[in-house]
């Protein structure tokens, strides 16, 4: 992010992976992923913590009528961005056969995958934590599309990654995924597809395995209830259909148009161009065996990635660039307060947060007047007033005491507070202190850039570059949202 070269850089791919067709270079690395955390127990203040209270404003899904379930962004002290699936309370009542499930999925680690880290069962809670993977949906790119339709490479791409991840999940045991679908694709920081985790799990412990739309649904499981390796081919075959035409067309309408040599009707007209008549042939001829009737006529996962591998197309060619979405080490343009970040400019963080004041912090205003007759209320409001003094000249030892004396009376809540005692502990070489003090600003106030861009610069005074880097983005990101209000 910004002009130049960032000192907030990316890091290097993991070793220790195998490699494979290539989706962003000559080589891939599709094997296990060996520089993740192994599966762990989270508590539910943990992720409370992470999620900044589960904040409506870190929403990403929300999911089921019989067992509702919500997916929320979040990110560990340790800067680790998380997807976090709070399910429904009555979803798993057993605690015994969740944890068994969860760590099963668990176990799973590969580059195809957004990989299951952990989970929760506290009380009643149930949870699953999994890597955050924050570029959309499948079905985002493919039927809400802003910018430019996908291009063919890419959905060809898509294809290989996800008959790669079935494949991967089919060798460790678990070939049962439920309700594959465009909304289970997800794309990383680089806009490489990948498969999420949270398929491998049911919504709840006696719940359905698909959406209530029977359109989609594969007819043996209309008729057992239950879900097969043969149901996913099936639901595979549905993306292809989805790939192929960008929109979400029910299999039987698609396979009257397939039989009639109705081609032209079934193609995305964006496409128009892009692909050979033999190839479209080919993906078309895939979708087509996926989806027959009897459930044994179907392909495997290993026989679809052998299929799809020849099909490949602009191997060179990074996901990014193809989908048309900058990479996570590509440059924008930062605000001036993002360029003092990046810059590690204290004295201009300093200078803009002087003029900011404390518009930002709201509600704040009205719980002081209310509360201003109290003595303590009071003798608060003057160790504020104190500390903004000395924030003001610029004597940021004393201005951190004076917040602290403000933060300790605990009559009220200031996330610019945080942002400025935060500041005052970089000037002061305290980077963990600072780190602390901004990741509270941000648990009160989620999508307060500020305290993003204040966590890049301490993360980056503690040597953690690239935490700092997507710290930085999330910045910039927020900043921007709140910009085009």
């Amino acid at each position: 992010m910004g002009g130049g070269v960032s000192k907030f850089c990316c890091g290097s791919e993991p070793e220790g992976s195998n490699h494979g067709v290539t989706s962003s270079g000559v080589v891939d690395r599709i094997g296990e992923g060996n520089d993740l955390p192994q599966f762990r127990e989270f508590s539910i203040e943990t992720l409370r913590k992470a999620t900044s209270g589960f904040a409506t404003e870190n929403i990403v899904s929300e999911h089921g009528e019989k067992a509702p379930n919500v997916v929320y962004k979040g990110k560990l002290d340790n800067q680790r961005r998380i997807a976090v699936k709070r399910f429904n309370r009555k979803a798993w009542p057993d605690s015994r056969q969740f944890l068994e499930e969860a760590k099963a999925v668990g176990q799973l680690r590969n580059y195809r995958m957004a990989n299951l880290l952990g989970c929760c069962y506290e009380g009643e809670e149930r949870l699953l934590v999994a890597e955050f993977m924050p570029n959309e949906t499948l079905a985002k790119h493919l039927f809400h599309w802003e910018s430019q339709p996908m291009k063919w490479a890419m959905r060809l791409r898509v294809a290989l990654h996800i008959a790669q991840a079935l494949e991967y999940c089919t060798g460790k045991g678990r070939a049962l995924y439920h309700d594959l679908n465009a909304y289970r694709v997800l794309f990383d920081d680089d806009s490489n597809p990948r498969l999420s985790c949270f398929g491998l799990m049911k919504n709840s412990r006696d719940g359905k395995s698909y959406s209530t739309n029977l359109a989609f649904t594969p007819p043996e499981y209309l008729r057992t209830g239950r879900v097969t390796p043969e149901s996913v081919m099936y639901s595979y075959g549905t993306l292809l259909l989805d790939l192929l035409s960008g929109k979400h067309i029910p299999p039987s309408h698609a396979l009257d148009l397939i039989r009639d040599r109705n081609i032209q009707m079934l193609m995305d007209s964006c496409l128009e161009g892009q692909f050979s008549s033999s190839d479209g042939t080919e993906l078309i001829r895939l979708a087509s065996r996926c989806l027959q009737d009897e459930p044994r006529e179907r392909p495997n996962p290993k026989s679809l990635v052998t299929a799809m591998i020849p099909l490949q197309k602009d191997l060179e060619t990074p996901s990014h660039q193809l989908m048309g979405i900058p990479s996570s080490a590509s440059t924008t343009p930062l605000s001036p307060l993002g360029e003092a970040c990046l810059r590690t400019d204290l004295t201009a963080i300093h200078e803009i947060l002087e003029k900011l004041g404390y518009k930002d912090d709201e509600g704040a205003a009205t719980e002081l007047s209310f509360q201003m007759w109290t003595n303590q209320m009071q003798d608060s409001l003057n160790f504020k007033k104190k500390g903004d003094v000395a924030f003001r000249h610029k004597d940021f030892a004393n201005a951190a005491e004076c917040y602290s004396q403000f933060i300790e009376g605990g009559t009220m809540v200031s996330p610019t507070v945080y942002a400025r005692r935060s500041l005052c502990y970089l000037m002061n070489e305290m980077p963990q202190e600072a780190l602390n003090d901004a990741m509270q600003a941000q648990v009160i106030s989620p999508a307060w850039h500020i305290a993003s861009y204040l966590q890049a610069v301490a993360l980056s005074a503690l040597g953690q570059e690239n935490e700092a880097h997507a710290a930085l983005k999330d910045g910039s990101m927020l900043e921007s949202k709140r910009n085009a209000l």
